[in-house]
């Protein structure tokens, strides 16, 4: 026992220099831990949210594809969040947060995490985490790949189109997102898109346009006569799966996008926000609902779904400000944009197989521009400034690299493969072989 105390005030006389330097500098207060720990935890509930939106875009488009086609569509979209993942590890995040930089362009190197078991004095609690702020941004661009997945499906070989993955993930969609998120030039002259109306959802779109151009429509999708013949999907059960899962996945897409919940005015702007998004995807489903009764006699159910899709893009750039009507109105405006955009587009003979356009980029450009009506400041110039900024770029860097990689590997599977299904030409596995086998 006297040798324990000797041991233990030994010690003592050992820590007293610690002390006084603990002294010197005080552990932070739960004042400025809590808003560290709290929207780290956001970052990490609205990722999980918005991770699980990769399967909702698959069973979307699992379910909008004929049965031929089915595994292939599950592979892209496991493989692109895949490759999104890596990417944007790899260059990505410090491409679209670089700090200190010219505004336009600037290439980042690797993410590289907080130290194991980081103390609070060694952490930056001016924010968050970078694990959690990593892992929400990274699903948010595998979101803008899935948008291209949908768009150009049943005629487009794997490898090619997992090529366009890499480079849109890991480079396009990081550079335009840095003129905005990243400080850049669009974030100094005003522009505003709260979760991403243009800045994920109009880029997918952009991505998709260029892609099902340069691919053409499936064929015997448009007649010479200018007949449209519909092309139905396999399982309109999986695709209504497929829009709930997206619908429940929005509320992290918008929620987090508050980027704190360190105070009760954030958790509160939380709720708005999860309230508001809502709002507008029900307004857009209800509205394609009336609307395609009203137009073919008959709901579409389809056109439904679309239109639920289509009002959660309409208030993802500004989910917050509006009041519950405001939400409403803006998600219905969003419906009728489906509804009246996807024939328009087959006017066109651009053929889009999941209605990802009008979705994402249309009704992204619509929310973009309604975010006038409600947030005080913004001006309808600066907003039509950013959507034709990333239109611009997107669009046409798409068209070149769409048609790089026609020139070079080509792009779209035979006519015989596209016939027989790219299931089992592309892959040699079937999602539903009791079909073809009796």
């Amino acid at each position: 026992m006297k040798h324990f105390k000797s041991l233990s005030l030994g010690a003592a006389l050992l820590a007293l220099p610690t002390m006084a330097l603990a002294q010197d500098a005080p552990a932070p207060s739960f004042d400025e831990i809590g808003p560290y720990i709290m929207t780290t935890l956001l970052f990490c509930m609205a990722g999980f949210l918005v991770f699980f939106m990769a399967a909702g875009f698959a069973m979307l488009e699992g379910g909008l594809v004929r049965s031929k086609n089915v595994t292939m569509q599950m592979t892209k979209n496991i493989a692109l969040f895949s490759i999104a993942a890596i990417m944007y590890w790899l260059v990505g995040f410090n491409t679209m947060y670089p700090g200190d930089f010219n505004g336009f362009f600037a290439i980042g190197g690797q993410t590289v995490l907080d130290a194991v078991g980081v103390s609070a004095e060694d952490a930056a609690l001016d924010y968050a985490s970078v694990g959690s702020d990593f892992f929400f941004q990274l699903v948010f661009v595998a979101a803008t790949a899935s948008i291209v997945s949908g768009a150009v499906a049943e005629r487009i070989k794997l490898w090619p189109f997992l090529a366009f993955v890499v480079v849109l993930t890991g480079f396009m969609y990081p550079i335009s997102g840095s003129w905005q998120w990243g400080g850049g030039w669009l974030s100094e002259a005003g522009f505003s898109d709260f979760a991403g109306s243009t800045v994920v959802h109009s880029v997918g779109g952009w991505a998709a346009l260029a892609g099902a151009i340069v691919l053409g429509p499936r064929l015997g999708k448009y007649a010479k006569d200018g007949k449209v013949t519909p092309l139905p999907g396999s399982n309109l059960a999986l695709a209504t799966l497929g829009t709930f899962i997206l619908w429940l996945g929005w509320f992290g897409f918008n929620g987090g996008s508050q980027l704190a919940m360190g105070t009760v005015g954030d958790v509160s702007d939380v709720s708005r926000i999860f309230a508001n998004t809502n709002m507008a995807a029900a307004a857009g489903a209800v509205t394609a609902l009336i609307l395609t009764n009203v137009l073919y006699k008959k709901p579409d159910l389809t056109m439904i779904l679309n239109g639920a899709l289509a009002g959660l893009v309409s208030i993802t750039a500004s989910p917050l400000d509006p009041t519950l009507f405001g939400a409403l109105w803006i998600g219905a405006v969003g419906g009728v944009i489906v509804v009246l955009s996807i024939p328009m587009l087959d006017k066109f003979k651009i053929d889009d197989v999941v209605g990802a356009i009008p979705v994402h980029l249309f009704a992204g450009i619509w929310g973009t521009i309604a975010v006038v009506f409600y947030q005080d400041g913004a001006s309808l110039m600066t907003q039509l400034t950013g959507i034709a900024a990333y239109g611009i770029f997107t669009f046409f860097a798409s068209l070149i690299l769409w048609y790089i990689l026609k020139a070079t590997i080509g792009i779209r599977v035979s006519e015989e493969d596209e016939i027989t299904g790219l299931d089992t030409t592309e892959l040699g596995m079937e999602a539903y072989p009791e079909f073809s086998k009796g």
